[in-house]
């Protein structure tokens, strides 16, 4: 036989000897992730991209704008500076009247924190392979997002109904709450940028949702149980992770600064 024959009986029986421990056709799980997950990986750098620009277009206008430098208790609605969050975001469902400064905001951001703490431990019954745990942990994490996007409605209505008093336009004529093109808060940039950001996130939550739903629906017919995994719960969680990361760069961005 001759060396070239022997060197590619030892190269097939090699072959057949290594059998691939992954789903990728060049050879074995780089890192040990799987494709699925590595996918969902790239989709979410690609995602932080875009939410990287919103947030740096924020600062942008931010910096552009003047800051207001009077006394804080002097504060007033005006489209010569920037407004200051605190005097924007300052009310509370049933409070009416009460001045909070962001305090439904940071219980929005507590509830956000809680659903990320439920999908952990979904992904981890998901493990041990425990359909009844990850029914459970799943549910409560919907819940929480339903929660959280409830609150986001309620914000958003008080944002763009304004307050009683309103402010007085250049026209003389009193507009009160906010939209694309007027904004009693202060320049018009603010009411836009306030919309595209905490509406980008807040269809990420709602398409998060979905996902939650779908897997909630899929654990209780058993079909991960069927796969002998629960693969796709745990890139869910990744997703939703992702979104409540994001959420923190956004409260930071927007509310705080």
């Amino acid at each position: 036989m001759s060396t070239t024959s022997t060197t590619q009986t030892l190269h097939n029986n090699a072959s057949i000897e290594r059998p691939r421990s992954g789903t990728w056709d060049g050879g074995n799980e780089p890192f040990k992730a799987s494709y699925g997950k590595l996918m969902m990986w790239f989709f979410l750098l690609s995602d932080a991209f875009t939410f990287a620009a919103f947030l740096t277009t924020y600062g942008l206008m931010r910096h552009r704008h003047l800051a207001y430098t009077g006394d804080h208790k002097d504060f007033v609605f005006s489209t010569a500076y920037w407004p200051i969050p605190d005097h924007v975001f300052n009310s509370f469902p049933g409070l009416h009247g009460m001045d909070l400064p962001l305090a439904f905001v940071a219980l929005m951001t507590m509830i956000l924190i809680f659903s990320s703490v439920t999908m952990v431990l979904a992904v981890e019954a998901g493990h041990r392979m425990d359909k009844a745990d990850v029914q459970k942990w799943l549910l409560w994490t919907l819940l929480f997002g339903a929660t959280f996007i409830s609150c986001q409605a309620w914000e958003w209505s008080h944002f763009i109904h304004g307050t009683e008093e309103g402010t007085k336009m250049l026209d003389g004529t009193i507009f009160h709450g906010a939209n694309l093109q007027m904004n009693q808060y202060g320049p018009v940039l603010f009411a836009d940028l306030f919309f595209f950001i905490t509406g980008f996130h807040g269809t990420h939550v709602f398409s998060g949702l979905v996902l939650l739903t779908w897997a909630f629906i899929a654990t209780t017919n058993g079909t991960f149980e069927k796969r002998g995994h629960y693969e796709m719960v745990e890139k869910i969680g990744l997703y939703w992770h992702f979104v409540d990361l994001v959420w923190v760069f956004v409260f930071t961005f927007f509310y705080l600064v």
